[in-house]
């Protein structure tokens, strides 16, 4: 299959990560799997561009980086897309995310409006339905770090440019 389209994603700090890897596991151990992307780092989809805009993205993430420094986000809540098909951890509203994310816009148009939120499990929906009490009992809030931006092509995925908070 051709790639279809980039997508730049904000990583979160280690710690955060493992976190987020103990959530994941704990609904390993109960036999989930689900259909997300693997390989790829926990994080919050910031935008996504035409695969013909691959160098300016590249050139926007390096910029953005360069100019923001690390923004903390507290994740409070859990929370599922319309279908079904998607669980996700979800941060409050965050003026600092919610400028990092103005700073990604290049003026695409977005499949759906901007929802920040880091994917738990993606399959179908009887399946994450019978998921959702194992995640109300391991989701804790957290306060979680942004520190690194980076491009992605989908399907297959490839990393394009990865860059730390630097600003």
């Amino acid at each position: 299959m051709a790639e279809q389209f980039l997508v730049l994603m904000a990583d979160w700090d280690n710690e955060t990560q493992r976190i987020l890897d103990g959530w994941y596991k704990e609904l390993q151990n109960a036999g989930f799997t689900g259909q997300q992307t693997p390989g790829l780092p926990h994080h919050i989809s910031m935008s996504s561009y035409p695969l013909e805009m691959e160098d300016k993205a590249k050139a926007l993430v390096q910029k953005v980086a360069g100019g923001f420094a690390p923004v903390k986000v507290n994740i409070s809540h859990i929370g599922m897309f319309a279908g079904g098909r998607i669980l996700f951890a979800a941060p409050d509203k965050d003026p600092g995310l919610d400028r990092l994310h103005e700073a990604c816009d290049m003026g695409t148009v977005q499949e759906h409006p901007w929802t920040p939120h880091t994917t738990i499990l993606i399959d179908e929906p009887e399946v994450v339905h019978s998921a959702l009490p194992i995640v109300v009992r391991t989701f804790k809030p957290i306060t979680g770090t942004i520190t690194r931006l980076h491009l992605c092509a989908f399907w297959p995925t490839r990393e394009i440019a990865s860059f730390e908070l630097k600003g």
